[in-house]
C-alpha cells in the first residue's frame, strides 16, 4: 500500500495526553466519534500502520465501529485486523485486564486479526496469507468454566419436592409459606420460571402473617418488572391487576387487648381525689386520675397504689421528655380511647412515652397512626429507626412496605441498605415478625442480581444466615455466600461455607470445594472430590460437567459426554467439544456440534460462540445473522467477557455484508419461514426494522418467532415495541389484545379483538378473535364461530406468511368438526403459498381417511423442508410402525431431548414388553434433568404397577408440587396413599 503523507508523530496525541484522555470514561466515544481524530487523519494512521508489524496486544474500545465504518469506506480493500490494529496504536495503554480462569492463569487477550486478514474481495480463504492456526482461534474464542451458581440444587429433587408437598399436608399455618420458599428455590435450581412463580404466589396466598404478605407480594411484584403496560391495559378494560399494590398495613394487625386497668376511685379518709394535675415546666395539665391509671400498670401503681403520688394532687412530669401538648393528647386518649389529627411528630414523642410507661392502648393507637404515615422513602427511612427502638411492630411493617415497594432502587440508598444490613435478631423480629428468613432471600437475590461482588450482597446474605431457623434454609444460605465469597475471591472464607453446607447435606457446594481446590493448585485432589461424589450418589450431569475441569485429553471428553448424557441442557460441554473441535481446523464438526444445543435452547453464550465460530471461518454472513438474533434476544447485550458491545461487532461484521434492499429482505424473510428457520427469521426481521417502515407489524412478527423459540420475556418486549410502533388505533388494539392474551387475560384480549373490529376490520382482529375464542373455549359449539372469524380474516388485506397461519388454524378446527375435505383445501392452499407447517395438518387428514403410508409421506416432506424439525418427526411416529417409530422419536431426543413424548412412549413400550425397570430407568433419565408432571405421573403409575408404594407416593407428591390442581394425579395420589403402610 502508498505510504501516506501524515505525519504519526505530530498527529497521534503524546502518551501523557493520552494517559489524561483515557482517565475519562467518555474518552473512547469522543475518539470514535471523530472529535479528537478526523477521518483524514485515520485513513493518515492507517496507510502508515500498514508499514508496522501487526499489533499483537488485541485492543478493543467501546466506541470504535463508526470509525471503523468511516475509514472502510476511503480504504474498503483493507482487511478489518488493519482497521484493529489501528485503535491499537491509537489507545496504546487501554488492554484488557486478564480474565479470571479457574486457576487464575492469564487468558490471552481477545485478538482476532491472525484470522480475520480477509481483504474484501482481495483474497481467498486459502490464501496462504490468512491461514488460521489454533493457537490464533485459541486466543479469540473462549469458553468460560460453568459458574458455580448460587442455587439449591438437591440430588434428588424429586425426594425433596415430594418431602415439602408432604409437610404442607399436615403443617401449621406459619410453616407454609417458608415451605413454599424452598420449593420456589429448587424450581430455580432446575431452571423452571414458571413454577418459580407459582410457588412464590403460594407463599403469598397461603402467608400467615402481615409481614409474609408484604415480603411475597413484593418479590412477586420484582419478577414481574417491566409489565406495568399489562396493568395499564387491564385497566382500559375496568380490572385491576393491583394484586401486590400497598396494603393498610395497620388493618392487617390484628388490635389487642390489653387488659385495661379498670377505674378504681382511692380515698383517704374523707378525702377522694378525682382529678390529678402534671405539671411540665410552668403548665398545668388537668387529668382524670382513673382515666390516667388505667393506661398502664405503671400510672396505676402511682395514682392508686402506696406511692406517694395516689395521695398527691400535682405531680411533676418535667423530666419525662414530653411535651404540654403531647400530655395534654393522652389526656383526651385516656377519656377518647383516640388520636385524631395528631402531627407525626407529636405522634413520635407520645409513642417514646407511651412505651417508657408500659401504655399499650396509647402505643398501638401510636403506632397504627404513624404507619398510615408513611408515604415516601425518605419516611420510612427516618421512621424505621424509631420503630425498631421503640419495638413498633406496625410502623415498622409500614416502613418495611415502601422499602420492599421501591425494590431494586432503594437498594441504591445507603440508608436503607444500613438498616438491613446491621439488624439484629430483635430488630429483625420488629422489622420482618416470623418472615425474616424470606426476608433476606429476597433482598439477596435482588443485590446478587444488581452486583453479585458488592458489599451489600455479603451483608444480606450473612443476615440470612443468622435468620435460618431450619438446615435447609442454612445450607441454601451457606451455599449461596460461598458462591459471593468465591467470586470476590475470598478463598478461605468461601472454603469454610462450603464445607458447612456441605456437611448440611448440600451435595452441590462441593463443587465450589472443587474449584477452590484447583485454585489452589490442587487439581488431582479436585478431581478425586468430584469422583467420589459420582460414586457415592446418583450420579447428575453437573457433576461429570465439573470433574471435567480438572481433566485433560480422552478422560475429559469422556466427561463432558457423559454429562450431556445425564443432562442435555448443560452448555459449557457443547461449546468446550465446538471450540476444541475448531482448534483442530474441523469447522463442519464444530458448527454441527454449537448447533445441537442451538437447536433446542436459544442461548446468548451459544449464540455468541457460534458467532466467533463464523468469523473464524470468515463466513460473515452467518455472524451477522447470529449477532442480529443476539441484539434480538438483549439489545445491551455484551460479547468477549462482556467488553465489547454486541452492536458494535454487528456494524463491523456488517461492513462485510452487502445490504439489502426492502425487496431483498422480504424474499429472504419467506424463504427462512417457508423453511421454518426460525432464528434466520428473527434476524431478517431485525435488519428490516432498520429501515423504518412499517415497525409495528415487524416486532408483532418478531414476537411470534420468539414465542415459538420459547422467549416469552424477549417476545413481550417485542409486543410492547409493536404498540408503540403502531401506525394506528386499530393495529395498536390488536397488540394490546396479544399482551393480555399471551399473559393469561383471554377474556380482556378478546374485548380488545372486538374493539378493533369495531374500528376496522383488518385481518390482525379478526385472526386474534379467532384464536383466543378457539384456544379458551372447549364447546365444539364456538367451531363455527371461529370458522367465521378466520375466513373474515382471510378476506382482509395481509401477507401470505400470515394467511398461510390463517388457513392452517381454518384447517384444523375443519378437521375437529370432522369436515376432512374442508381442511385439506386450506392446508394444500397454505401449502402453495408457501406455508410449510401446513403438510402437518394434511398429514392428519390423511391419517384420518386412513392412509397412513400418505401421512407418513406428508411428514416426510415437512421433515426435508424444515430446519427445526424436531416436531416433525416426533408427529410422523405416529403414523409409521414401531421400529420406525423408535427411530424417528431417537432423533427428536437428539435434536431436542426437552421433548418429553419420546421417553414416554419408549417407557411405555418397554412396560408392555414386562421390562418394568428399563422403562422406569428411561423416565428418570429425563425426569432428572426436566420437572414435569407427565413423566412423574407416568412414573408413579408404573411404581404402583410393580408394587413400590413408597416409590409411586413420592412420584405423586413430586407430581403435586408442579400441578396441585392435575385431577388424573390427585386421584392416583389418593389411590397410592390408601395403600402405603
Amino acid at each position: 500500500m502508498a505510504s501516506s503523507s501524515v505525519n504519526l508523530e505530530e498527529k497521534i496525541p503524546s502518551e501523557s495526553l493520552m494517559n489524561e484522555l483515557l482517565s475519562d470514561p467518555h474518552c473512547l466515544a469522543i475518539i470514535s466519534q471523530g472529535e479528537l481524530v478526523s477521518d483524514d487523519l485515520v485513513v493518515g494512521i492507517i496507510d502508515e500502520a500498514m508499514k508496522k508489524p501487526s499489533c499483537k496486544k488485541g485492543f478493543i474500545l467501546d466506541g470504535f465501529p463508526k470509525t471503523v465504518a468511516q475509514a472502510q469506506k476511503k480504504r474498503p480493500n483493507l482487511a478489518i485486523v488493519e482497521i484493529w490494529d489501528l485503535f491499537n496504536l491509537l489507545c496504546p495503554m487501554r488492554a484488557f485486564l486478564p480474565s479470571d480462569s479457574c486457576k487464575e492463569t492469564q487468558l490471552n487477550a481477545i485478538n482476532p486479526q491472525s484470522w480475520l486478514q480477509v481483504e474484501r474481495g482481495k483474497f481467498s480463504k486459502l490464501s496462504s496469507s490468512c491461514t488460521t492456526t489454533s493457537s490464533s482461534i485459541e486466543s479469540f474464542i473462549k469458553v468460560p468454566e460453568p459458574p458455580i451458581v448460587p442455587f439449591f440444587k438437591p440430588v434428588d429433587y424429586v425426594e425433596v419436592l415430594a418431602q415439602i408437598h408432604e409437610e404442607l399436608e399436615s403443617c401449621s399455618l406459619q410453616e407454609r409459606s417458608n415451605l413454599y420458599l424452598l420449593q420456589f428455590q429448587i424450581f430455580r435450581g432446575l431452571g423452571e420460571t414458571k413454577l418459580m412463580r407459582r410457588s412464590l404466589r403460594s407463599a403469598w396466598q397461603k402467608a400467615g402473617t402481615v409481614h409474609e404478605r408484604l415480603v411475597f407480594g413484593a418479590w412477586l411484584k420484582y419478577e414481574k418488572q417491566g409489565e406495568e403496560l399489562i396493568v395499564d391495559l387491564l385497566a382500559t378494560c375496568n380490572k385491576c391487576a393491583q394484586e401486590f399494590g400497598p396494603m393498610d398495613v395497620a388493618s392487617q394487625f390484628p388490635v389487642e387487648v390489653d387488659g385495661a386497668l379498670q377505674e378504681t376511685v382511692v380515698t383517704d379518709g374523707e378525702k377522694s381525689l378525682k382529678n390529678v394535675n402534671f405539671w411540665i415546666g410552668d403548665e398545668k395539665i388537668v387529668c382524670r386520675r382513673q382515666k390516667i391509671a388505667s393506661l398502664s400498670a405503671p400510672f396505676h401503681a402511682m395514682l392508686n397504689g402506696y406511692f406517694n403520688e395516689s395521695l398527691c394532687e400535682d405531680i411533676d412530669l418535667s423530666e419525662n421528655n414530653i411535651s404540654p401538648l403531647g400530655l395534654r393528647t393522652i389526656s383526651v386518649f385516656s377519656v377518647t380511647g383516640c388520636l385524631s389529627d395528631v402531627p407525626p411528630d407529636l405522634l413520635l414523642e407520645i409513642l417514646v412515652f407511651a412505651n417508657k410507661f408500659c401504655c399499650e392502648r396509647l402505643k398501638d393507637a401510636c403506632d397504627r397512626k404513624l404507619a398510615s404515615s408513611v408515604c415516601t422513602k425518605d419516611d420510612a427511612v427516618e421512621l424505621m429507626e424509631y420503630a425498631i427502638e421503640e419495638n413498633s411492630p406496625v410502623l415498622a411493617a409500614s416502613c418495611l412496605q415502601v422499602f420492599l415497594h421501591e425494590l431494586p432502587d432503594c437498594l441504591n440508598d445507603e440508608r436503607v441498605v444500613e438498616i438491613f444490613s446491621h439488624a439484629d435478631r430483635q430488630q429483625r423480629l420488629i422489622m420482618a415478625g416470623q418472615a425474616s428468613f424470606s426476608l433476606y432471600c429476597l433482598l439477596s437475590e435482588v443485590a446478587m442480581n444488581l452486583d453479585p461482588r458488592s458489599d451489600k450482597t455479603v451483608c444480606f446474605l450473612e443476615q440470612l444466615i443468622e435468620s435460618a431457623e431450619t438446615d435447609r434454609q442454612r445450607l441454601l444460605a451457606f451455599h449461596q455466600l460461598g458462591c459471593v465469597r468465591l467470586l470476590r475471591k475470598e478463598y478461605d472464607e468461601a472454603e469454610s461455607l462450603f464445607e458447612r453446607a456441605v456437611g448440611l447435606g448440600h451435595v452441590y457446594s462441593i463443587a465450589g470445594l472443587a474449584r477452590l481446590g484447583y485454585i489452589k493448585g490442587h487439581k488431582l485432589w479436585s478431581y478425586e472430590k468430584l469422583s467420589s461424589v459420582i460414586s457415592s450418589v446418583n450420579p447428575l450431569g453437573w457433576m461429570y460437567q465439573e470433574r471435567s475441569l480438572y481433566c485433560e485429553g480422552d478422560k475429559k471428553w469422556e466427561d463432558l459426554e457423559k454429562a450431556t448424557e445425564l443432562d442435555p441442557t448443560l452448555t459449557y460441554p457443547y461449546m468446550y467439544r465446538a471450540a476444541s473441535l475448531m482448534m483442530k481446523q474441523n469447522v463442519q464438526a464444530a458448527l454441527g456440534e454449537i448447533n445441537r444445543v442451538l437447536g433446542f435452547k436459544l442461548a446468548l453464550e451459544c449464540l455468541e460462540l457460534r458467532f466467533c465460530l463464523y468469523l473464524a471461518n470468515e463466513d460473515y454472513k452467518a455472524a451477522l445473522r447470529d449477532v442480529q438474533v443476539i441484539l434480538t434476544l438483549s439489545p445491551d447485550y455484551r460479547m468477549f467477557e462482556g467488553r465489547v458491545a454486541a452492536s458494535q461487532l454487528r456494524t463491523l461484521v456488517r461492513e462485510h455484508v452487502d445490504n439489502w434492499t426492502t425487496a431483498d429482505c422480504w424474499m429472504q424473510l419467506y424463504d427462512r419461514w417457508s423453511s421454518v428457520d426460525d432464528i434466520g427469521s428473527l434476524s431478517v426481521i431485525y435488519q428490516m426494522l432498520e429501515s423504518g417502515e412499517a415497525k409495528g407489524v415487524l416486532y408483532f412478527r418478531q414476537s411470534l418467532l420468539l414465542l415459538r423459540l420459547n422467549c416469552p420475556d424477549a417476545a413481550m418486549r417485542s409486543l410492547e415495541l409493536a404498540c408503540q410502533h403502531a401506525s394506528n388505533e386499530h393495529e395498536c388494539l390488536v397488540y394490546e389484545g396479544w399482551i393480555l392474551y399471551d399473559t393469561g387475560h383471554c377474556e380482556e384480549g378478546l374485548r380488545k379483538a372486538e374493539e378493533s373490529i369495531r374500528t376496522k376490520r383488518s385481518f390482525e382482529a379478526f385472526f386474534l378473535k379467532a384464536y383466543a375464542l378457539a384456544d379458551s373455549s372447549m364447546d365444539f359449539s364456538c367451531s363455527s364461530t371461529v370458522i367465521s372469524l378466520l375466513e373474515n380474516a382471510l378476506k382482509c388485506p395481509s401477507d401470505n406468511l400470515r394467511k398461510g397461519q390463517a388457513l392452517n388454524n381454518l384447517g384444523s378446527v375443519y378437521v375437529d368438526c370432522g369436515k376432512l375435505d374442508l381442511a385439506a383445501d386450506c392446508y394444500i392452499n397454505a401449502l402453495k403459498i408457501r406455508h410449510t407447517r401446513a403438510h402437518q395438518g394434511l398429514a392428519r387428514v390423511h391419517f384420518l381417511r386412513n392412509d397412513k403410508a400418505a401421512a407418513y409421506e406428508e411428514m416426510t416432506k415437512l421433515i426435508e423442508k424444515a430446519k427445526n424439525n424436531a416436531s416433525a418427526y416426533e408427529k410422523r411416529s405416529e403414523y409409521c410402525d414401531r421400529d420406525l417409530t423408535k427411530a424417528d422419536l431417537e432423533m427428536v431426543t437428539q435434536l431436542d431431548p426437552l421433548r418429553v413424548y419420546p421417553y414416554r412412549y419408549r417407557a411405555a413400550v418397554l412396560m408392555d414388553s414386562s421390562k418394568e425397570k428399563e422403562a422406569i430407568a428411561e423416565l428418570s433419565r429425563a425426569i432428572a434433568f426436566k420437572a414435569d408432571l407427565h413423566l412423574l405421573h407416568l412414573r408413579a403409575a408404573f411404581h404402583e404397577h410393580v408394587g413400590d408404594v413408597l416409590a409411586a407416593l413420592r412420584d405423586c407428591r413430586a407430581a403435586l408440587s408442579i400441578d396441585p390442581n392435575h385431577q388424573e394425579m390427585l386421584e392416583l395420589h389418593s389411590r397410592v396413599n390408601s395403600h402405603e403402610p
